[in-house]
Order: structure tokens, then C-alpha cells, then sequence
């Protein structure tokens, strides 16, 4: 695999993509102590070339708390004791969001109360109105 695919129409070379590896903290004994099994990919969303700026800047605006000022993107995963599956863990991330914020956000459809459903609601208010009018205290002299 030399690409990941994003899309139908996007993939993001394998070489636009770098990681770190540190070493992780939480639970794991002495394991944790020597071994750095926490994985952090890092994609240079302005120098991709594998993007159009329309979607660099679509990915800015979804992903702007994950983009640092650099304009690098950032994806942690340190949830299992293993450097190479927190790997793959932060690709399957990655793509997500990306997917996520190249998707086309569909424009919301204007839509009316129906007539049935106004009449019910005032049919609700006026028992509701009557059900109060009875426990009204009447004086009658």
C-alpha cells in the first residue's frame, strides 16, 4: 500500500505522512518505561500536493482544533502496547477525519408544519386550557 485512500477521487501518498513514536504513559509496568508505543502522524496539509486548495481549506475549517499554527496535522494513538498497531490506528483516524471533513454537508430543506399537526396542537392547548378550568375554585354566592 504507497497511498491511503481518503475518497473516490482523494488518496494521500504514504510519503506525505510521518510519524513520531514517544514513549507512553498510563498503565503497563516497566513495559511502558522502555519501549515507545505511542504513535503521532503528522501531515503538512499546506504542502501536500496531493490535495486541491478548495479541499486544504475545507479541512482547515472542520479540522482547525486539530491543525497547529505550523499547519500540521496531528493524530495521537497510544491505546495499545504495540508501536505498530498504534500505527495503523492513527491512519484509520486520519482518514476518518479527512473523509469527514471532504464530505459535502447537504443544505438543509425548508419544511412546514403540517395542518395536522397544528390542529392537534391546538386541540392539546384547548384540553389543556379546559382540564385547568375545571380545577378552578367557583365561587358561587
Amino acid at each position: 500500500m504507497d497511498s491511503l485512500p481518503i475518497t473516490s477521487r482523494v488518496a494521500i501518498p504514504l510519503a506525505e505522512i510521518s510519524f513520531i513514536a514517544a514513549r507512553s504513559g498510563g498503565p503497563g509496568g516497566q513495559h511502558v518505561n522502555t519501549t515507545s508505543t505511542k504513535v503521532t502522524l503528522l501531515f503538512d496539509l499546506g504542502a501536500s500536493p496531493s490535495l486541491t486548495e478548495y479541499d486544504k481549506a475545507r479541512i482547515r475549517e472542520a479540522l482547525e482544533g486539530r491543525i497547529g499554527k505550523d499547519g500540521v496535522l496531528r493524530v495521537v494513538s497510544q491505546s495499545t502496547r504495540s508501536q505498530f498497531a498504534n500505527r495503523e490506528i492513527a491512519l484509520e483516524r486520519f482518514a476518518v477525519l479527512l473523509r469527514a471533513a471532504l464530505t459535502p454537508v447537504a443544505p438543509r430543506k425548508k419544511t412546514r408544519v403540517s395542518l395536522a399537526a397544528k390542529r392537534r396542537r391546538v386541540d392539546d392547548k384547548k384540553r389543556q386550557g379546559a382540564r385547568k378550568q375545571e380545577r378552578r375554585v367557583r365561587d358561587d354566592h
